[in-house]
């Protein structure tokens, strides 16, 4: 056989693999996780808030409040609370309307919500168990991503400072594993790592643990 189509014959196997969405290889794991995370945004919080909230000025919550009212997501107001014969100053934080627009409601806990900002974006598959192309194979795949599609309040740098875990997937890869299995019509995430749930719910420093 002649080399041009030796080439040519190269070529065509290579675009048929390349648009073949069960092949096990690593562009399709690349598309699978990343298509999952765009549903699955990181957000600020482990657990879902609900505004209106009390904070005393003196609680490590604040930090985090005041950076979101610096940002323009929340008001603060100051109260005072009386305790018997002892009045108390306290902090109210509320949902302003630039917030009531970047908030991302839980549907299954009315008035109960988040801040997301952004999503996984794979930098590099690192691994991956065998596997086949059949339906209903699956692999595990250990990957690289940072956080893409930041809006413009999570770029601020009080807010980075007061969620530090923004700046670090923003500028530093971070590590994750995925199962993925092949459903007929592509390569999809089926299950995380118990600490890969939180990921994308992390933590505040006001709550006193970071999130792997």
């Amino acid at each position: 056989m002649k080399l041009p189509h030796i080439a040519a014959l190269l070529a065509a196997i290579a675009l048929t693999a390349a648009c073949n969405k069960q092949a096990p290889t690593h562009p399709n794991y690349d598309k699978a996780i990343d298509n999952y995370y765009v549903a699955h945004p990181a957000c600020l919080w482990s657990s879902e808030k609900k505004f209106p909230v009390q904070s005393a000025p003196d609680d490590a919550k604040t930090e985090g409040y005041d950076a979101l009212v610096d940002a323009g997501l929340l008001t603060r107001t100051t109260s005072e609370k009386k305790i018997v014969i002892i009045s108390k100053r306290e902090n109210n934080y509320d949902l302003s309307d630039n917030g009531r627009a970047a908030w991302t409601a839980d549907p299954n806990q009315p008035g109960y919500g988040n801040f997301c900002y952004g999503h996984r974006n794979v930098v590099s598959i690192d691994s991956a168990t065998p596997t086949s192309s059949q339906p209903g194979a699956t692999t595990t795949v250990n990957y690289h991503y940072v956080i893409a599609g930041l809006p413009q309040w999570a770029s601020a740098q009080e807010t980075q400072t007061a969620f530090p875990q923004i700046q670090t997937a923003i500028n530093t890869p971070q590590p994750a594993t995925a199962t993925l299995t092949d459903t007929g019509n592509g390569w999809q995430v089926s299950t995380l790592p118990a600490s890969a749930n939180a990921t994308d719910n992390p933590a505040t420093p006001a709550d006193g643990k970071i999130v792997q």
